[in-house]
């Protein structure tokens, strides 16, 4: 019997979410155009289409299949060998097709948003995709190896780590002004406010800036990128049993935290820029991190907890000082107007909140009594 809680259905309900944001972005100029939202899916073969948009419907929609069907699957109530994976495979497609039908028919009321029957049976073929994909696995016996393996590596109570963890490098993806650091909402937060507040009394209430936001000092740079490494250690700490895999599991995640960034750099500024951002504040901070990371690996899960809080309080609040990076402002127009735009707000919603998430998370879970706050050699 597994005594773990499955990760794929919060996982699942976070990628529907993603999906809801990247579908109806950008949320403005809503208008009704007397037609009827169902309207699309009588509609003939677009004139206009891409090899891109004909994957990115496809592909967008397979890790949600995955995910439905993996969750039914390990929830036990549909775990009846090959009646259980078709009735998984049914659901999460059933499940997905009513998602991407309720996704088309409300960009029939966004001007900047064309909806197509043809993405709708895309997103359909994707969901299956992905649902026979979890249901293949679970008859090869990978699922359960999965499981064992998350049996003998993690605490029952894992869920929500591991979560947090799989959406890190993700997270990662969109740009951001200090490698590996995430949470940089305040300069942005000032203006939205701003803007919002605007003709009303309430502006003179914002506190002014005396002196403009500096960029930061390759110290708090290098403080910054080894925090930003540090924070995912600690966090799988918290949930991790042996010392040995604290280890392993630390060079894994900062491994992953490295190519993410590399990639997020291809992708803004092309190929040849891909390792542009490893400057010298930059090598030595992750070296910085990785160090107190493999040297904290005998603390007890709930110090590993503690100190996760303390490290995201410094790292925000020294992150937050900065401005946005130099290239922000051109790096996300290009995101906006070019293909990136069905990924745009994924990866750049994750990051400013993910720091947060995982404060709450830790807060939540340093509250409880835990029954086995030590760990083994």
């Amino acid at each position: 019997m597994n005594r773990h809680k499955t990760s794929a259905w919060p996982l699942a309900e976070a990628y529907a979410a993603l999906i809801v944001y990247a579908s109806l972005y950008p949320f403005s100029g809503w208008r009704d155009q007397g037609i009827a939202p169902w309207e699309f899916l009588a509609s003939p073969w677009p004139k206009y289409w891409t090899w891109f948009d004909f994957a990115a419907n496809v592909v967008g929609y397979v890790p949600l299949g995955f995910l439905l069907a993996l969750s039914s699957l390990r929830r036990g109530a549909l775990r009846f060998a090959a009646t259980g994976n078709r009735s998984a495979i049914a659901v999460a497609t059933l499940a997905g097709a009513g998602l991407a039908l309720a996704m088309e028919a409300l960009q029939s009321y966004l001007p900047y948003r064309v909806p197509s029957n043809v993405d709708f049976a895309l997103n359909v073929a994707g969901t299956l995709v992905g649902a026979v994909a979890a249901a293949g696995l679970e008859l090869a016996g990978w699922i359960d190896r999965w499981s064992r393996f998350r049996d003998r590596w993690f605490v029952p109570e894992a869920r929500g780590a591991l979560v947090l963890i799989a959406l890190w490098p993700f997270a990662l993806l969109f740009p951001a002004a200090v490698p590996l650091s995430l949470g940089q909402v305040l300069e942005r937060l000032e203006v939205s406010m701003a803007e919002w507040l605007q003709d009303t009394p309430f502006l003179e209430w914002m506190p002014l800036r005396e002196v403009e936001m500096q960029p930061l000092v390759p110290a708090a740079e290098l403080l910054c990128v080894g925090l930003g490494a540090l924070i995912p250690c600690l966090l799988g700490y918290s949930v991790l049993q042996t010392v040995g895999r604290r280890a392993v599991f630390a060079l894994a995640i900062v491994a992953a935290g490295v190519g993410a960034t590399a990639l997020s750099a291809a992708l803004s500024w092309g190929p040849d820029h891909a390792w542009a951002w490893l400057s010298l504040p930059v090598r030595v901070g992750l070296a910085f991190g990785l160090a107190l990371a493999l040297a904290v690996t005998g603390l007890p899960r709930r110090g590993c907890a503690a100190l996760m809080l303390l490290a995201l309080a410094v790292h925000l609040s020294v992150l937050n000082q900065a401005p946005a990076s130099a290239y922000f402002a051109d790096t996300l127009q290009a995101w906006e107007q070019g293909r990136f735009i069905r990924f745009h707000g994924l990866a750049q919603w994750l990051g400013w909140l993910w720091p947060y998430a995982a404060m709450v998370y830790v807060l939540l879970r340093v509250s409880r009594r835990d029954a086995a706050p030590t760990i083994s050699r």
